[in-house]
């Protein structure tokens, strides 16, 4: 099964930044065979990409952004699938940047295409 194909999160919570609620930092992601990847943008990200796998409830990954102050960062994080009480999917990730030994905590919820 692929959880995660075509579905989008939106960051709620991070240890790292503070998340702009009007342009939160958006992911898509991709699945095939337990293989993860996709992109990200908004809040203080220009744009970024990630790879990794799934294996169960738990997704890690390696990630790469360029940061609208200039500059870019990578690094590696751990996600674990929870389900929101309205049934769309949550991750909450643990994530280093390379060269960085503190480790930070994400929240994303997943995106709810608007009603029309």
């Amino acid at each position: 099964m692929n959880l995660l194909n075509g579905r989008r999160f939106v960051m709620v919570s991070s240890t790292a930044s503070a998340v702009d609620p009007e342009r939160p930092t958006e992911f898509s992601y991709q699945e095939a065979d337990g293989v993860v990847w996709g992109s990200y943008t908004g809040d203080t990200v220009i744009h970024g990409r990630f790879v990794g796998t799934r294996d169960g409830d738990v997704v890690s990954i390696a990630y790469a952004h360029a940061l609208k102050a200039g500059g870019k960062a990578g690094g590696q994080g751990s996600s674990r699938i929870e389900t929101e009480a309205d049934g769309r999917l949550r991750l909450v990730e643990e994530f280093r940047f390379e060269g960085d030994d503190t480790v930070h905590v994400s929240v994303c919820t997943e995106a709810v295409a608007p009603r029309g």
